[in-house]
């Protein structure tokens, strides 16, 4: 009585069978299989396992391995994977500190509570800090411009070579006819003012004195016809006034 056993292989290998007695032991199931199938590699590339992965000692016979009266078992044969020296728990743990220094910190597209996504909620925070600070910016902005057209105006008097034109000097306003003709309309205007609320003064109590029925005839009130015959004060208004900067 034989038993057959067939070889699951892989590529390039088709499946191989081969006829054994049942007292065969398994160590010898590869060195019959190479007499009849020259073309095999070594025993050292090779192995023989169960399907399940588990592979029989030695010493065990064939008829063991799916009872004394199996014809027919099935066996695979698998290359053998070569071990190296070993450190794999170190490359995994440095591979893991790699993975670990290129977490990313951006969140901005979860959510809160609300629903809103957080990159919602930074960009309006960010335009309200911008609204905020408008005021300061027009301020820098202008203090810049400034500064830019001192320095424009020094390079220019430079370039000129007008030693008494500096920029941003402060000029000093020296027009003394200006300024008299200036003070004497002031003191006009004042005059004529003071004149006027003094004439409706008395003209309101001359009527008042007028309609009241003790006095049939108002009484002559000489400061009010002095007020009334004198003329007018005249208030010198200049055609032009000559605005002069005085040259160092």
């Amino acid at each position: 009585m034989t038993t057959t056993v067939l070889f699951s292989t892989f590529a390039p290998f088709p499946t191989l069978s081969l006829s054994v007695s049942p007292e065969t032991r398994f160590d010898d199931l590869y060195s019959l299989l190479c007499e009849r199938y020259s073309d095999l590699p070594a025993s050292e590339d090779l192995r023989i396992s169960s399907h399940a992965g588990s592979v029989p000692t030695s010493d065990t016979l064939i008829s063991e391995i799916h009872g004394r009266n199996a014809t027919l078992i099935t066996l695979k044969l698998i290359p053998r994977l070569r071990g190296g020296k070993g450190g794999f728990g170190s490359q995994l743990r440095a591979a893991g500190g790699r993975m670990s220094s290129q977490k990313t910190s951006n969140n901005d597209s979860c959510r809160d509570l609300s629903g809103r996504r957080l990159s919602t909620i930074k960009t309006a925070k960010r335009l309200a800090d911008y609204m905020g600070n408008e005021d300061e910016r027009k301020k820098a902005q202008a203090e810049a411009k400034k500064a830019k057209l001192e320095t424009l105006e020094k390079k220019i008097a430079a370039a000129s070579g007008d030693t008494g034109a500096v920029a941003g000097k402060k000029h000093r306003f020296d027009d003394t006819e200006y300024l008299e003709e200036s003070r004497e309309i002031v003191d006009n205007v004042k005059s004529a003012v003071s004149a006027g609320l003094m004439k409706k003064k008395k003209k309101m109590k001359t009527n008042h004195i007028s309609s009241s029925p003790e006095s049939s005839t108002p009484p002559k009130d000489v400061d009010t016809e002095k007020v009334l015959k004198s003329p007018a004060l005249p208030i010198a208004v200049p055609t032009a006034i000559a605005i002069g900067v005085a040259n160092a």
